[in-house]
């Protein structure tokens, strides 16, 4: 892919101009909201946009329509969610959610600062493009199959393994390490991206990999390990390994409106966006957390693992982007309302075939997409259902 152009990836200073209006996304490393923080966004979506919190499918949040962009820079910095101005569009972090809570060889949350205030101290990472993802695994394989251009993969409670441009790099190293090793690969991509704003990721530079490895003065040795992307989204009743609950929350298309987060902050807990555009609410006591559900299954949260709209993402659609052909959301949506959703595995179409809305009906996991750019797919098994002037063709 040849470009001539920086990344316009948007931020909360640099907001994008969608169809219905600014769009600003705000990044959150390592998913987590402090409950206060959970309350900001909430109040900004309500008062400043329309009155939702979009997740992402790299565990960030957006707001959409935003009318005062002056007001929401002020509210956000005051919560801690716009630590640097410079560096607010690579702080682009994914660890897996459940890590130091449920399972996992290593803990990896502590990392997540770490590397955050890593890239926030060094001011030449600011120029490191807004798509950019770092991935930090606890060993459970979770997000090291997202495509990371760095990242880290605990093979051991004091190893990890160095991923690069999404895959393993053949490197190990001791876990007290990682962090200054992620940090000097993402100075070495910036040294072999140069001056050409077109290259945004490092797969997309040629041996990528192999060289930041040999600038690192590292030698491989490891059999490489596989990551295939997964699906797996936490659902429902979590019990921790503390004797605490978690709960795992399915949010529909991913749009989380503004008064079911203001009940989120009021549980007081912290609150963990996945990559999945799902939730988890964490360290409960268990009445806390049978009433959490009482309360927040009735305003829209998922807690049933088998729920079809956990099979379901779709892009923006109209009116929110210019190039889709129609409301994909709203299409989506009813689809799942009208049982043509269906549980099992994806299930591609042999042959790609273009039916209307209203006929749509696909196994397993789904994307919609407004047009053929397909924004917002997830990774892995994933039956494609693609808008187009005829209607949606299934492949």
């Amino acid at each position: 892919m040849t470009r001539h152009a920086p990344d316009s990836c948007p931020g909360v200073l640099r907001l994008h101009e969608a169809a219905d209006g600014p769009l600003a996304r705000i990044r959150v490393p390592g998913g987590r909201l402090e409950p206060a923080q959970v309350q900001t966004l909430a109040e900004a979506a309500r008062d400043l946009a329309d009155g939702a919190i979009e997740l992402t499918s790299r565990g960030n949040v957006q707001l959409r329509r935003v009318s005062d962009a002056g007001s929401l820079t002020d509210r956000l910095t005051a919560a801690g969610l716009l630590p640097s101005a410079a560096h607010e569009r690579v702080r682009n972090i994914i660890a897996s959610p459940l890590s130091g809570r449920i399972g996992g060889l290593v803990d990896v949350h502590p990392l997540v600062s770490a590397l955050d205030s890593g890239l926030l101290a060094a001011p030449r990472l600011a120029g490191l493009p807004g798509r950019v993802l770092f991935t930090l695994d606890d060993g459970r394989g979770d997000v090291s199959g997202l495509g990371p251009d760095i990242g880290v993969h605990a093979v051991g409670a004091d190893e990890v393994a160095l991923l690069l441009a999404g895959r393993d790099s053949g490197l190990r190293l001791a876990a007290a390490d990682a962090v200054d090793v992620v940090l000097a690969a993402a100075h070495e991509f910036l040294e072999l991206r140069g001056d050409d704003p077109g290259r945004w990721r490092l797969h997309e530079i040629a041996d990528g990999a192999e060289r930041v490895i040999d600038r690192l003065g590292l030698s491989p040795g490891a059999v490489k390990l596989e990551f295939p992307a997964g699906q797996d989204i936490p659902i429902g009743w979590l019990e921790q390994d503390n004797g605490l609950v978690g709960l795992g929350a399915g949010v529909r298309l991913g749009c989380l409106p503004a008064r079911t987060a203001e009940f989120l902050a009021a549980v007081e807990r912290p609150v963990f966006v996945t990559p999945w555009r799902s939730l988890v609410l964490a360290d409960l006591a268990e009445g806390v957390a049978e009433q959490v559900v009482r309360v927040l299954a009735p305003m829209g949260l998922i807690f049933d693992a088998d729920s079809p709209w956990l099979l379901v993402s779709a892009c923006a659609g109209q009116p929110g982007c210019a190039k889709s052909h129609t409301d994909v959301r709203a299409d989506a949506a009813a689809a799942v309302d009208t049982g043509r959703v269906l549980p099992g595995r994806a299930d591609p179409a042999d042959d790609p075939h273009t039916v209307a809305a209203t006929d749509v009906t696909v196994a397993g996991r789904q994307h919609w997409s407004g047009c053929d750019r397909r924004c917002g797919r997830p990774q892995g098994d994933v039956t494609d259902i693609v808008a187009t002037d005829e209607g949606y063709r299934v492949d």
